[in-house]
């Protein structure tokens, strides 16, 4: 598969419309447009529903806003990213086995998380319902690869960043700012125009509902979007790392850059409730982004910071994105080590 360098290239764009069947290179500006007045308007739609059934997140001791606000809005994201993944089928029907799937994956963790924001379910069903879709996500990698290591590795991807988005969706505009800046390094990185498409199709995604959440909130993802961004990265990353010549290791460890920022704050957070015997799978505050939002009494501060710590991960990805695996490899441990010790030395300093 030819090497695609970066979203403007023009090779690339040519391509990528080749394989979606579209008529012009202003086809896919327009797709992209469409995904996101769907994510916006789906974001507005529920908000008033919201309003009208009283879906309200308050405030309280594990919360980190102080105005009781609207919750579901990530429903826009949900139903941008299954028009995606409709026309991918529609237009090129070798992909569309691997389009069910995914969105059969997308609506079973959206629909639990829907269910969720009406009326609180078991941790434990709920992973019951991620795992399943996990799972279709796995078979998906399968049958993109061959290789069953690919398919462990997208089954352990989905079940982690589906709950580690729904940890980490605490403070106004972070998990969404996230995804953004995670698929826009995706569609940077991609190899493939299947897995460019789905990067360029949850940054618009994203890009919609962000104008309702990202300062002074007056909506939030809720469950049924939170979920639904970690299963969209969790596509994306393996349509990313199938898509490529050689699904090594490194092309897996490469891709992990752009999400270390939330990955070492929800599972150190995660191992440091584990080892201190709490009741890790409840609601709290005691990730980094939260005290820090908390220590300075405001959101935005931490949610720029948060992208720009993503963004430079991006960067490190496409900068060492052509290099040997065992360059790449040092890389990524580097990266994580070095991010790793700040947290460590926030969180103790937290705690004194």
């Amino acid at each position: 598969m030819p090497e695609l360098q970066g979203v403007g290239d023009d090779q690339a764009v040519a391509e990528l419309r080749g394989r979606l069947n579209m008529p012009s290179t202003s086809g896919v500006a327009g797709w992209m447009a469409l995904l996101f007045c769907i994510s916006l308007a789906g974001t507005l739609a529920a908000r008033r529903y919201a309003l009208w059934r009283d879906l309200l997140d308050h405030p309280g001791e594990r919360r980190s806003h102080v105005v009781s606000t609207p919750r579901g809005g990530g429903i826009g994201i949900v139903l941008a990213l299954l028009v995606a993944l409709v026309v991918v089928a529609c237009r090129n029907h070798h992909q569309a086995v691997a389009m069910v799937l995914a969105a059969t994956g997308l609506l079973l963790v959206a629909g639990i998380g829907w269910l969720d924001d009406h009326r609180p379910l078991t941790p434990w069903s709920r992973l019951v319902v991620h795992a399943f879709a996990a799972g279709l996500l796995g078979v998906l990698a399968y049958r993109a690869s061959g290789q069953l290591p690919a398919a462990l590795i997208a089954f352990a991807l989905a079940m982690a960043l589906v709950n580690i988005w729904n940890f980490m969706d605490g403070i106004d505009g972070i998990a969404a700012m996230q995804a953004l800046i995670v698929a826009c390094a995706f569609a940077l990185l991609a190899r493939d125009p299947l897995s460019r498409w789905a990067s360029m199709a949850l940054a618009a995604a994203c890009l919609g509902f962000l104008p309702l959440n990202l300062v002074k909130a007056r909506i939030f993802l809720g469950d049924v979007g939170s979920g639904a961004l970690g299963y969209g990265i969790a596509l994306a990353m393996t349509l990313s790392a199938t898509g490529s010549d050689a699904t090594s290791p490194s092309t897996w460890a490469l891709l992990l850059l752009p999400l270390s920022a939330f990955l070492l704050d929800a599972l150190l957070t995660l191992a440091s409730r584990i080892v201190r015997g709490e009741r890790w799978w409840t609601a709290h505050v005691g990730h980094a982004y939260q005290r820090w939002a908390r220590v300075l009494g405001r959101h935005w501060p931490v949610t720029l910071a948060y992208t720009l710590w993503a963004m430079a991960g991006s960067i490190l990805a496409w900068l060492v994105s052509d290099r040997s695996e065992a360059t790449i490899m040092a890389a990524c441990v580097t990266w994580y080590l070095g991010g790793g010790i700040p947290w460590l030395w926030f969180q103790s300093r937290r705690n004194r």
